[in-house]
């Protein structure tokens, strides 16, 4: 059995905008992977509403921040085969950090405490895959129009500059705009279809490397 962390924001919680509640399980991205997978796999999903990549958010009631959260969830968790981070999306909201390159070391950092964490001696480093977030839109609600304000171009920054995080730290990339869209109803949360896009997108992505190690 293959062990996978999926650590990620409201998009790996399954948060869905029109009824403001959450995705049924079967179609939220990390099941969809693991039900798709040709091995077996304990997919541990840690979607947190909010979650930033290395900021912290002292609006919120529950920490947010990933690389304070990080170590003990490695720790929990080990040993693990795969962690898949999906982060950023939160970063680009202005008083977070509102900076591609930002988040893009937030990623790097990220990644460096998974490298580096103190694993139990007869535990192997897992492998790691960034994926870099869905392109952000105009939304018909508030917090797309106010907490969001500006997102929509800077989400189209987020690629590239993951990119070169990724390529810098040898670890595995997925840009996950080439595959969904984000819901009209707030321009930012995957739509149940979309959801299960991911997960059905990252398929093969993941199936090649958990065999090819």
């Amino acid at each position: 059995m293959k062990n996978i962390l999926a650590f990620g924001d409201s998009l790996t919680w399954g948060y869905d905008a029109a009824s403001e509640t959450r995705h049924p399980f079967e179609v939220r991205w990390p099941n969809v992977l693991a039900d798709g997978l040709n091995f077996s796999v304990h997919m541990i999903a840690e979607g947190l509403n909010g979650r930033t990549t290395v900021f912290d958010d002292h609006s919120a009631a529950s920490e947010r921040n990933g690389a304070k959260m990080l170590p003990s969830l490695l720790a929990t968790h080990e040993p693990l085969d795969l962690v898949i981070i999906m982060l950023g999306t939160n970063d680009m909201r202005e008083h977070i950090c509102g900076n591609a390159a930002g988040s893009a070391a937030g990623i790097g950092r990220l990644i460096s405490i998974i490298k580096t964490f103190p694993y139990k001696a007869n535990h192997a480093v897992p492998q790691i895959l960034v994926v870099s977030p869905p392109l952000a839109e105009r939304g018909g609600d508030r917090f797309a129009n106010h907490v969001m304000q500006g997102a929509s171009s800077l989400s189209r920054q987020y690629a590239d500059a993951y990119k070169l995080v990724v390529e810098e730290n040898d670890v595995a990339f997925f840009d996950a705009a080439k595959h969904v869209i984000p819901d009209p109803m707030d321009g930012f949360h995957l739509d149940q279809e979309n959801t299960k896009k991911l997960g059905e997108a990252l398929i093969p992505v993941v199936g090649d490397l958990l065999t090819s190690k």
